[in-house]
């Protein structure tokens, strides 16, 4: 860890104002890059927020124990996990491209990542979408894990409306905030929140009738998602070349795979309710030649890619299903893996993340047995995926090993070949982008612009997918 990154850990809220202007003058760079017809429809401009509403949130991260003791992990301050902008420290000192990253600081590393994007622009007149820096899965911290503010919850984001509104109020005004959005590193489940009702959990942020109209990248979406998208978790491994992101999608193809099955995941419940993790837990215990299980109890993967990623390497299919939210970290760590994952559900993916996974291809790269017919049906998991001919097992880790850089996040100032790659982050923008437009177009057309995404729409970009690219 240099100098600037001890900086940073030590004292994030003073360090990083300072720090992102530096990063804004350097990405001139990579700006440069692109041309005025390459920007076309593309043009963002960045708010000049204060930082009270991102980098100073940083700091305050360790103050709150009931998060800590929920997550049940042994590190008990996050600080350490601000470095690299987001990325976390290195797995260990010779490590150029796994990183102990926490989901907590995507919104961090958006941020550091919009600096290098080849299209800003000076002037918000000028820009086809705004990005919105604040770090909103922060903020929200204290109405989550502090309960004298459980009451107040109603209050998350009310800040940073009306700031949007007072200043420069042109720049919101325009479009009514249509063109508008921001990253959310968390789930929106957590921040649907009806703001004139007492809540239990969560916060009222994208409840908030000035929110309405921004959109929202988060980590999982609803049901009927209004205002959000969900984009993949950060995972761990972030190269800044493409011999290193290649070097790796190499070992992954030639890892000789003795596993079957592979389960990552803490214990079962102990509610003794019949669930899908306990059914998947009970047939690895009883067949351990061919399942192997991870024990992630107690937060013990949060911060350590080894504990799982080699395991994951060495087995067929990683079995995925959904916990306290329908997805799984876990997936996109298995992807990266090139280990076919098992779904049990289909919210557990396919209707999550369709401008990074092809909704209509998820037979060629997965399997989805229903929960209900191994929780209630007493259905085999094993005896599923050994009769799936090893011709298709092959050509299904072919495609899923085409889908990595759809959801790997590369490390910021990565080579110039690497960034020809799209990945996860530049897929989000590119599907962001096609959303504010397909809203002010309502918008100019006189008719609702609040317009759900449909499968038309996840469809649109899939060219970056198809083996071809891969």
């Amino acid at each position: 860890m240099n100098a600037l990154e001890k900086s940073v850990i030590a004292c994030p809220s003073m360090a990083l104002p300072f720090i992102f202007a530096f990063l804004f003058l350097l990405s001139g760079d990579f700006r440069a890059a692109a041309t005025a017809a390459e920007c076309e429809g593309r043009w963002i401009y960045i708010r000049e927020l204060p930082s009270r509403f991102n980098t100073d949130l940083l700091a305050t991260c360790d103050n709150f124990p009931l998060l800590f003791e929920l997550r049940e992990q042994q590190e008990k301050s996050l600080l350490p996990f601000i470095a690299n902008h987001g990325l976390g420290p290195r797995t260990h000192n010779r490590s150029h491209s796994w990183y102990r990253t926490d989901p907590l600081f995507m919104e961090l590393l958006f941020h550091r990542r919009m600096l290098e994007y080849p299209c800003l622009v000076a002037d918000p007149a000028a820009a086809d979408a705004v990005f919105v820096p604040y770090y909103a899965a922060i903020a929200a911290l204290p109405f989550l894990y502090s309960p004298d503010q459980w009451n107040s919850s109603a209050l998350h984001g009310r800040d940073l409306a009306d700031w949007l509104r007072r200043d420069r109020p042109a720049i919101w005004s325009r479009r009514a905030g249509h063109d508008h959005f921001l990253a959310v590193a968390g789930a929106a489940w957590d921040f649907d929140n009806d703001p004139a009702q007492t809540t239990v959990w969560g916060t009222a942020f994208l409840g908030l009738p000035e929110c309405y109209n921004l959109s929202a990248l988060t980590l999982e979406s609803r049901a009927w998602p209004l205002q959000e998208h969900a984009v993949p978790p950060p995972t761990s491994f972030h190269p800044a070349t493409l011999g290193r992101f290649n070097a790796w999608l190499a070992r992954a193809r030639r890892s000789r795979r003795p596993a079957l099955m592979l389960f990552a995941g803490g214990a079962a419940s102990s509610s003794g309710r019949p669930n899908i993790a306990s059914s998947i837990r009970a047939e690895c215990e009883l067949r351990r030649d061919l399942c192997d299980i991870v024990d992630c109890s107690r937060g013990a993967c949060a911060h350590d890619p080894g504990r799982f990623m080699r395991p994951m390497i060495r087995a067929r299919f990683c079995l995925h299903p959904p916990g306290d939210t329908p997805t799984r970290r876990s997936t996109f760590d298995g992807i990266l893996a090139g280990c076919i994952p098992v779904f049990f559900e289909e919210a557990s993916a396919a209707r999550q993340f369709g401008w990074h996974l092809p909704r209509r291809r998820y037979s060629d790269f997965s399997v989805l047995i229903p929960k209900e017919e191994v929780v209630f049906r007493g259905r085999r998991i094993a005896d599923v995926l050994e009769a799936i001919p090893r011709a298709r097992v092959r050509r299904m880790r072919n495609a899923v090993l085409e889908l990595a850089p759809a959801v790997m996040y590369r490390r910021h100032g990565s080579s110039t070949a690497l960034r020809a790659r799209k990945d996860a982050f530049d897929l989000a923008i590119e599907g962001v982008l096609r959303r504010i437009r397909r809203r002010v177009q309502a918008m100019e057309q006189g008719t609702n612009p609040l317009v759900l995404v449909g499968e038309d729409e996840e469809e649109q970009h899939q060219q970056h997918l198809q083996p071809s690219d891969s």
